[in-house]
């Protein structure tokens, strides 16, 4: 079960990334592909069975949020990565407002894979 959890995890976040660079690209060049209902829909359905995935994780592994500190920050990282991708496709009044949320909320994506693979929020000062 933790395999197929944590495959089908790893599996819908890169896929979730994918899809929020290519809906970026569009955002940069003011692409009506944006307002496309598939477009609009599939982020949601995506996100859903990655926030899935995550729970049974969770209570598969025991890895709980406030208990293991790299869970913890995970979650937070994930807020920022959420509103940091809502700047960068929907509210920034230009590309250069754009490409800061958008350089953000990579950042913000590869802090949460390390995160995941080492155990540890602060894996960038060797700790």
């Amino acid at each position: 079960m933790y395999m197929a959890l944590k495959h089908s995890h790893m599996m819908l976040a890169l896929l979730t990334f994918l899809f929020f660079l290519t809906r970026s690209t569009w955002a940069f060049q003011g692409s009506a592909l944006l307002e496309k209902k598939f477009v609009k829909i599939a982020p949601h359905i995506i996100d859903t069975f990655l926030l899935l995935t995550a729970i049974g994780l969770v209570l598969v592994t025991g890895f709980y949020p406030f208990v293991y500190g790299w869970v913890t920050a995970k979650i937070f990282a994930l807020v920022a990565y959420i509103v940091f991708g809502l700047f960068t496709i929907k509210k920034a009044k230009n590309n250069t407002q754009r490409a800061v949320f958008f350089t953000l909320a990579v950042v913000t994506f590869l802090y949460m894979g390390n995160v995941a693979v080492s155990k540890n929020a602060l894996f960038f000062l060797g700790a």
